[in-house]
């Protein structure tokens, strides 16, 4: 990952932050919603959430994790291209290093060399960057439905009120541990990447930050999507043997 990856993550978060700074100045969310936005994004993540919660025992949270593992099912093709783009980083990773040490000293040729490396290898460095980049709508639309509509954030799930924070912080603390290990998981093929690693370490401050602020239908949202994708992870890297491990170890 590169630092405009990072700015992306970033500037995902702050969008997601800046879209809920008036949550009383937007209209309840309905069947009668005009606009793209709301008709085609928001509406429909309400309905869904509230069809899962009523077929399920008027249980919202499970309705929330079912609309999680529909979203999750629909990107599904990104996350597959993105980690099959991971698995050839790992691939030229010796050559990237290569690449670093003969030119440490002049960073314009190393990132030279190393763009043509990627063409070479038919690595797409930015492929990473797309499904938090198809996520951003899905996120912020979430939170809108969640927010203007009163089914959903009257709601109470476990010591849960879905439309206030979290009063013990469980949640988001919850959010920033699988936040870690998914990035853990999704960062082993570029343990050599210093960007890479820091960024393992401040998205997960970043997501605590931001989900004490936000309600906790959210950061239920977050934490029920990192469990899919560290699944997903687990399981898409072990087809073929390709886990990536710890830098000295073997794959099994």
């Amino acid at each position: 990952m590169s630092r405009r990856t990072l700015s992306i993550l970033m500037l995902t978060m702050l969008v997601l932050v800046l879209s809920g700074c008036n949550p009383q100045a937007a209209a309840p969310i309905g069947p009668d919603a005009t606009g793209i936005w709301d008709k085609y994004f928001v509406y429909p993540l309400s309905w869904l959430i509230k069809e899962s919660a009523l077929i399920l025992g008027n249980n919202y949270g499970l309705g929330i994790l079912v609309a999680t593992i529909i979203i999750r099912i629909i990107v599904l093709p990104l996350m597959v291209k993105q980690i099959k783009s991971s698995k050839k980083m790992q691939e030229i990773q010796p050559e990237m290093q290569k690449i670093r040490d003969k030119h440490k000293n002049d960073p314009q040729k190393a990132q030279a060399e190393t763009m043509a490396l990627f063409q070479k290898s038919g690595v797409n460095p930015l492929a990473g960057c797309l499904p938090m980049l198809v996520q951003m709508p899905i996120l912020i639309a979430f939170y809108h439905a969640i927010i203007r509509t009163t089914e959903i954030n009257s709601q109470t799930f476990l010591w849960l009120t879905l439309g206030e924070k979290d009063p013990y912080y469980i949640l988001p603390i919850i959010a920033a541990i699988t936040t870690y290990l998914q990035s853990k998981m999704m960062g082993q093929a570029n343990q050599g990447n210093p960007q890479m690693q820091m960024m393992i370490i401040m998205m997960p401050l970043m997501i605590l930050a931001i989900a004490v602020t936000l309600p906790s239908a959210l950061s239920l949202y977050w934490v029920y999507g990192n469990l899919f994708t560290i699944v997903q992870t687990y399981f898409l890297y072990r087809d073929k043997g390709n886990m990536p491990t710890p830098k000295g170890g073997a794959s099994k």
